[in-house]
Protein backbone atom coordinates (compact mmCIF):
# COMPACT_ATOMS: atom_id res chain seq x y z
CA UNK A 1 0.00 0.00 0.00
CA UNK A 2 1.66 3.85 -0.56
CA UNK A 3 1.98 5.83 2.31
CA UNK A 4 3.27 9.55 2.06
CA UNK A 5 6.11 10.34 4.78
CA UNK A 6 6.37 13.56 6.79
CA UNK A 7 8.93 14.71 9.89
CA UNK A 8 12.23 12.75 10.20
CA UNK A 9 12.62 10.01 7.47
CA UNK A 10 14.93 7.74 10.43
CA UNK A 11 12.56 9.08 13.53
CA UNK A 12 10.55 6.75 15.67
CA UNK A 13 7.57 5.40 13.48
CA UNK A 14 4.35 7.45 14.16
CA UNK A 15 1.08 6.18 11.81
CA UNK A 16 -1.68 9.16 10.73
CA UNK A 17 -5.12 7.66 9.72
CA UNK A 18 -6.75 10.34 7.86
CA UNK A 19 -9.89 11.47 7.59
CA UNK A 20 -12.89 10.94 5.41
CA UNK A 21 -13.28 12.86 3.01
CA UNK A 22 -9.70 13.45 3.18
CA UNK A 23 -5.82 11.68 1.71
CA UNK A 24 -2.49 10.68 3.36
CA UNK A 25 -1.58 14.84 2.36
CA UNK A 26 -3.63 15.36 5.42
CA UNK A 27 -0.48 14.79 7.80
CA UNK A 28 1.16 17.47 6.29
CA UNK A 29 -0.20 19.26 9.22
CA UNK A 30 2.82 17.11 11.43
CA UNK A 31 5.66 17.70 9.22
CA UNK A 32 7.51 21.22 11.04
CA UNK A 33 6.76 19.67 14.46
CA UNK A 34 7.76 15.78 13.85
CA UNK A 35 10.66 16.69 12.07
CA UNK A 36 12.01 18.98 15.00
CA UNK A 37 10.96 15.91 17.27
CA UNK A 38 12.22 12.65 15.47
CA UNK A 39 9.31 11.55 14.32
CA UNK A 40 8.88 9.81 11.18
CA UNK A 41 5.08 9.87 10.37
CA UNK A 42 3.57 7.57 8.12
CA UNK A 43 0.11 7.78 6.41
CA UNK A 44 -0.89 4.99 4.53
CA UNK A 45 -3.19 5.61 1.43
CA UNK A 46 -5.90 3.18 2.35
CA UNK A 47 -8.63 4.37 -0.35
CA UNK A 48 -6.49 2.61 -3.00
CA UNK A 49 -7.16 -0.53 -0.81
CA UNK A 50 -9.65 -2.99 -2.95
CA UNK A 51 -13.26 -3.63 -1.06
CA UNK A 52 -12.84 -6.58 0.91
CA UNK A 53 -15.48 -8.89 1.91
CA UNK A 54 -15.31 -8.48 5.41
CA UNK A 55 -14.44 -5.19 7.87
CA UNK A 56 -11.90 -7.18 9.63
CA UNK A 57 -10.06 -8.48 6.29
CA UNK A 58 -9.56 -4.62 5.71
CA UNK A 59 -8.17 -3.38 8.73
CA UNK A 60 -5.91 -6.61 9.01
CA UNK A 61 -5.01 -5.30 5.05
CA UNK A 62 -3.97 -1.94 6.72
CA UNK A 63 -1.99 -3.41 10.06
CA UNK A 64 -0.44 -5.97 7.26
CA UNK A 65 0.78 -3.09 5.54
CA UNK A 66 2.22 -1.03 8.86
CA UNK A 67 4.22 -3.58 9.64
CA UNK A 68 5.64 -4.42 6.07
CA UNK A 69 7.29 -1.14 6.27
CA UNK A 70 8.00 -0.89 9.76
CA UNK A 71 8.30 -4.32 11.10
CA UNK A 72 8.24 -5.04 14.71
CA UNK A 73 9.25 -1.60 15.96
CA UNK A 74 6.75 0.27 18.53
CA UNK A 75 4.60 2.49 17.31
CA UNK A 76 2.13 5.46 17.89
CA UNK A 77 -0.70 5.92 15.96
CA UNK A 78 -3.09 9.15 15.60
CA UNK A 79 -5.98 8.70 14.34
CA UNK A 80 -8.54 12.05 13.01
CA UNK A 81 -12.47 12.19 12.58
CA UNK A 82 -13.49 8.98 10.84
CA UNK A 83 -9.73 7.99 10.98
CA UNK A 84 -10.09 7.32 14.60
CA UNK A 85 -12.26 4.58 13.88
CA UNK A 86 -10.12 2.99 11.16
CA UNK A 87 -6.87 3.29 13.61
CA UNK A 88 -9.26 1.82 17.01
CA UNK A 89 -9.68 -1.10 14.38
CA UNK A 90 -6.45 -1.40 12.96
CA UNK A 91 -4.24 -0.70 16.52
CA UNK A 92 -6.34 -4.54 17.70
CA UNK A 93 -4.49 -6.66 15.11
CA UNK A 94 -1.43 -4.72 16.31
CA UNK A 95 -1.89 -5.18 19.70
CA UNK A 96 1.32 -4.60 21.68
CA UNK A 97 3.11 -3.22 19.24
CA UNK A 98 1.31 0.28 19.54
CA UNK A 99 2.65 1.91 22.36
CA UNK A 100 -0.21 5.08 22.06
CA UNK A 101 -3.49 6.36 20.79
CA UNK A 102 -4.28 9.02 19.78
CA UNK A 103 -7.90 10.08 18.51
CA UNK A 104 -8.58 13.49 17.12
CA UNK A 105 -12.03 15.17 16.83
CA UNK A 106 -13.40 11.26 16.91
CA UNK A 107 -16.12 9.47 15.96
CA UNK A 108 -18.20 7.05 18.18
CA UNK A 109 -20.67 3.97 17.18
CA UNK A 110 -24.29 6.09 15.79
CA UNK A 111 -25.59 2.83 17.83
CA UNK A 112 -24.27 4.02 20.99
CA UNK A 113 -26.39 7.32 21.90
CA UNK A 114 -28.41 9.99 19.88
CA UNK A 115 -24.86 11.39 18.06
CA UNK A 116 -26.95 11.69 14.21
CA UNK A 117 -29.43 14.70 15.70
CA UNK A 118 -26.40 16.92 17.14
CA UNK A 119 -23.76 16.06 13.73
CA UNK A 120 -23.79 18.44 10.99
CA UNK A 121 -23.32 15.58 8.56
CA UNK A 122 -26.64 13.56 9.89
CA UNK A 123 -28.25 13.85 6.41
CA UNK A 124 -25.52 12.35 4.35
CA UNK A 125 -24.88 9.54 6.81
CA UNK A 126 -28.92 8.82 6.54
CA UNK A 127 -28.35 8.57 3.05
CA UNK A 128 -25.51 6.37 2.83
CA UNK A 129 -27.40 4.54 5.62
CA UNK A 130 -30.62 3.76 3.73
CA UNK A 131 -30.02 4.71 -0.09
CA UNK A 132 -25.98 3.97 -0.33
CA UNK A 133 -26.59 4.06 -4.16
CA UNK A 134 -27.87 7.48 -3.70
CA UNK A 135 -25.01 8.06 -1.32
CA UNK A 136 -22.58 6.95 -4.21
CA UNK A 137 -24.01 9.13 -6.32
CA UNK A 138 -23.10 12.15 -4.00
CA UNK A 139 -19.71 10.79 -3.91
CA UNK A 140 -19.09 10.94 -7.62
CA UNK A 141 -20.63 14.30 -7.60
CA UNK A 142 -18.17 15.41 -5.23
CA UNK A 143 -15.27 13.99 -6.73
CA UNK A 144 -16.37 15.83 -10.14
CA UNK A 145 -16.33 19.27 -8.15
CA UNK A 146 -12.95 19.03 -6.22
CA UNK A 147 -10.50 19.64 -9.47
CA UNK A 148 -12.62 21.49 -10.84
CA UNK A 149 -14.82 23.84 -8.61
CA UNK A 150 -12.50 23.28 -5.48
CA UNK A 151 -14.12 26.67 -3.71
CA UNK A 152 -17.48 25.44 -4.03
CA UNK A 153 -16.80 21.93 -2.46
CA UNK A 154 -15.01 23.89 0.33
CA UNK A 155 -17.80 25.99 0.78
CA UNK A 156 -20.59 22.98 0.64
CA UNK A 157 -18.85 20.84 3.29
CA UNK A 158 -17.64 24.05 5.29
CA UNK A 159 -21.14 25.84 5.21
CA UNK A 160 -22.30 24.28 8.98
CA UNK A 161 -18.66 25.37 10.68
CA UNK A 162 -18.73 26.47 13.83
CA UNK A 163 -16.28 27.37 16.84
CA UNK A 164 -12.65 28.33 15.45
CA UNK A 165 -13.47 26.07 12.19
CA UNK A 166 -15.30 29.54 11.12
CA UNK A 167 -11.89 31.63 11.67
CA UNK A 168 -9.80 28.99 10.39
CA UNK A 169 -12.16 28.47 7.29
CA UNK A 170 -11.80 31.92 6.09
CA UNK A 171 -8.12 31.34 5.59
CA UNK A 172 -6.73 30.99 2.52
CA UNK A 173 -4.07 28.81 2.98
CA UNK A 174 -5.90 26.17 4.89
CA UNK A 175 -8.89 26.39 1.83
CA UNK A 176 -6.26 26.15 -0.29
CA UNK A 177 -4.30 22.81 1.60
CA UNK A 178 -8.15 20.81 2.12
CA UNK A 179 -8.88 21.99 -1.53
CA UNK A 180 -5.76 19.75 -2.33
CA UNK A 181 -6.57 17.21 0.42
CA UNK A 182 -10.20 16.60 -1.37
CA UNK A 183 -8.40 16.48 -4.78
CA UNK A 184 -6.17 13.85 -3.62
CA UNK A 185 -8.92 12.06 -1.85
CA UNK A 186 -11.47 11.87 -5.00
CA UNK A 187 -8.97 11.51 -7.52
CA UNK A 188 -8.77 7.84 -6.10
CA UNK A 189 -12.32 7.09 -7.11
CA UNK A 190 -15.08 7.21 -4.37
CA UNK A 191 -15.13 3.24 -3.79
CA UNK A 192 -12.98 3.74 -0.50
CA UNK A 193 -14.53 6.89 0.55
CA UNK A 194 -17.66 5.05 -0.08
CA UNK A 195 -16.46 1.91 1.99
CA UNK A 196 -14.79 4.11 5.01
CA UNK A 197 -18.13 5.35 5.99
CA UNK A 198 -20.14 2.39 5.32
CA UNK A 199 -17.95 0.39 7.19
CA UNK A 200 -18.03 3.60 10.12
CA UNK A 201 -22.14 3.31 10.11
CA UNK A 202 -21.92 -0.30 10.46
CA UNK A 203 -21.73 -1.64 14.18
CA UNK A 204 -18.49 -1.84 15.32
CA UNK A 205 -16.71 -4.44 16.14
CA UNK A 206 -15.77 -5.77 19.47
CA UNK A 207 -11.77 -5.81 18.98
CA UNK A 208 -11.69 -1.96 18.80
CA UNK A 209 -12.77 -1.61 22.24
CA UNK A 210 -11.07 -4.63 23.83
CA UNK A 211 -7.38 -3.59 23.05
CA UNK A 212 -6.06 -0.82 25.29
CA UNK A 213 -2.78 0.86 24.30
CA UNK A 214 -2.35 4.17 25.86
CA UNK A 215 -5.08 6.63 24.61
CA UNK A 216 -6.05 9.97 24.27
CA UNK A 217 -8.87 11.84 22.96
CA UNK A 218 -8.56 15.45 21.82
CA UNK A 219 -11.66 17.17 20.98
CA UNK A 220 -13.43 20.35 20.60
CA UNK A 221 -16.08 21.71 22.81
CA UNK A 222 -17.87 23.03 19.52
CA UNK A 223 -17.59 20.30 16.91
CA UNK A 224 -20.59 19.82 15.49
CA UNK A 225 -19.00 17.30 12.95
CA UNK A 226 -18.02 14.67 15.49
CA UNK A 227 -19.87 16.32 18.52
CA UNK A 228 -18.26 15.96 22.39
CA UNK A 229 -20.89 13.66 23.13
CA UNK A 230 -19.14 11.23 21.37
CA UNK A 231 -15.42 11.51 22.70
CA UNK A 232 -17.00 11.41 26.44
CA UNK A 233 -18.75 8.20 25.20
CA UNK A 234 -15.74 6.39 24.13
CA UNK A 235 -13.87 7.56 27.21
CA UNK A 236 -16.43 5.54 29.06
CA UNK A 237 -15.85 2.71 26.92
CA UNK A 238 -12.00 2.52 26.60
CA UNK A 239 -10.02 1.39 29.33
CA UNK A 240 -8.04 4.07 30.46
CA UNK A 241 -8.89 6.58 28.01
CA UNK A 242 -7.95 10.57 28.85
CA UNK A 243 -10.05 13.08 27.29
CA UNK A 244 -8.37 16.35 26.44
CA UNK A 245 -11.00 19.04 26.01
CA UNK A 246 -10.23 22.28 23.65
CA UNK A 247 -12.51 25.07 24.57
CA UNK A 248 -14.00 26.80 21.66
CA UNK A 249 -12.22 24.61 19.23
CA UNK A 250 -14.47 22.94 16.47
CA UNK A 251 -13.43 19.70 14.43
CA UNK A 252 -9.96 20.93 12.08
CA UNK A 253 -9.13 23.79 14.68
CA UNK A 254 -9.20 20.64 17.27
CA UNK A 255 -6.60 18.97 15.02
CA UNK A 256 -4.42 22.34 14.59
CA UNK A 257 -4.47 22.38 18.05
CA UNK A 258 -3.43 18.89 18.90
CA UNK A 259 -1.20 18.12 16.76
CA UNK A 260 2.10 20.05 18.56
CA UNK A 261 0.55 18.82 21.60
CA UNK A 262 0.56 15.16 20.26
CA UNK A 263 4.10 15.45 19.04
CA UNK A 264 5.22 16.42 22.43
CA UNK A 265 4.05 13.68 23.99
CA UNK A 266 4.86 10.75 21.36
CA UNK A 267 8.56 12.15 21.05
Amino acid sequence: MPFSEYGSSTGKPVVYFHGVPGAPSEAAVLHDYARLAGLRVLSFNRLTLPVCATPEAYYLQIATAIRKEIGNMPVAMIGFSIGSHVALATAAHLREQVTSLHLVSAVAPLQAGDFPNAMAGKAVFQLAHKQPWLFKLLARWQAFLAPRFPTALFRMLFASAQGQDQQLASQADFQQFIAGVFIDCFGQGVDGYCRDIQRYLAPWSPPAFTHSPQIHLWHGSEDNWSPLGMAEYLAGALPGAVLHRGEGLSHYSCLYDAVPKIVRHVG
